[in-house]
């Protein structure tokens, strides 16, 4: 129960006493929660260093490792290849020289046909051009290649010239093509006969036994890439003394595992060893002053858990014990002086005078 105030200067002189001292209060309170917040910022950045410092030098270590067996294994694919390579070679030089021996024979009777075509031709003096492949298509015709070089010859003789020749003229005309026509059936047909009366006419008997000749040489031609063949896909490779190739691959390629299967165990390791101990060593160099900064964070948090409570309980007093009596808009330590003011010199007998006096004069 509220007891009636009998010394209203004393309790005005005790109203603006507690009013600073919750002002204090609360000044205190502020510069305690700013202290926190700056230790908590500060603790907060040392984690932070430390959790970067470990990321940075575990990440450092790992591409370390990798980099040392990467460019050891890197060494050892560029020697591989390099063996592979030379291995190749040894392949391929080995059947160059198996095709060699194994169609010695059919390229040398070859040589010796092509020689007896050339004696038989230079003893009847027929003419060098009749030994040709185009030659023997247009006049001793024979298979399917030589075949298509005597249709694409009429073609050209025939349709392509006079057609091309046509098309140059200034003006068409159906006669005009005609002409052209008669004239390359003329001009090419005549020069097709000249020929066969300077040559096949008067040399048939060679001509044909070049026929023959060629015809010879033809079937080796096809022995010769039937042998090539089955050569190159023979699959058996013991017959190209590949051995040593073969050991040192299988050394290369034996070593290339065992450095995989070390980096792998290495990775291991630091995974599950060194990892931990490269961030206990980083984490011990700043536990000491991580320690001591969450010992002021813990002080300063119970620091400001005190003074909240003495905040609160001088604001519940003055509540109850002044605040009821003069109101909030007097809860300020100059116009509780004024007020003290106002009864010590007589200007007003009671509190509610005194306030109101102060009210008219402040206005």
């Amino acid at each position: 129960m509220a007891q009636p105030i009998t010394d209203q200067v004393g309790f005005l002189s005790e109203a603006c006493r507690a009013v600073q001292e919750l002002s204090a209060s609360k000044n205190s309170l502020d510069k305690i929660r700013l202290d926190e917040k700056r230790l908590e910022k500060e603790l907060e950045a040392e984690k932070k260093a430390v959790t970067d410092a470990i990321s940075l030098t575990v990440k450092k270590r790992m591409e370390e490792i990798n980099g040392s067996y990467d460019k050891e294994i890197a060494k050892g694919q560029d020697r591989l290849k390099r063996v592979r390579s030379k291995r190749e070679k040894a392949k391929s030089q080995g059947v160059k020289e198996r095709i060699e021996e194994e169609t010695k024979e059919l390229r040398d009777d070859n040589r010796e046909l092509k020689l007896q075509m050339k004696t038989a031709f230079q003893q009847d003096r027929v003419p060098r051009f009749c030994k040709s492949t185009w030659y023997y298509s247009l006049y001793f015709t024979r298979g399917f290649s030589e075949f298509l070089i005597l249709l694409v010859t009429i073609l050209i003789c025939f349709l392509a010239v006079p057609w091309g020749i046509y098309m140059l003229l200034p003006q068409k005309s159906n006669y005009y093509l005609a002409g052209i026509y008669f004239v390359a059936v003329v001009v090419f047909g005549g020069l097709y006969i000249l020929i066969n009366n300077k040559t096949k006419v008067r040399h048939q008997e060679t001509l044909k036994q070049g026929r023959k000749i060629r015809d010879l040489m033809r079937t080796n031609d096809k022995k010769i890439r039937v042998i090539t063949s089955a050569i190159r896909r023979d699959r058996d490779e013991a017959v190209y003394d590949l051995e040593k190739y073969d050991d040192e691959i299988a050394q290369i390629e034996q070593d290339l595992a065992d450095i995989t299967s070390k980096k792998k165990e290495a990775l291991n390791t630091f995974e599950k060893v060194t990892k931990t101990i490269i961030s206990d060593e980083i984490a011990g160099g700043s536990r000491e002053k991580i320690e001591r900064l969450e010992a002021d964070l813990r002080r300063a948090s119970d620091e400001a858990k005190e003074a909240e409570v003495k905040v609160k309980e001088q604001t519940l007093f003055i509540t109850d014990n002044y605040e009821s009596y003069l109101g909030t808009e007097f809860m300020v330590p100059e116009k509780l002086d004024e007020l003290a003011d106002f009864i010590r010199l007589g200007k007003a007998a009671s509190i509610s005078e005194a306030e109101a006096l102060y009210k008219s004069v402040k206005g």
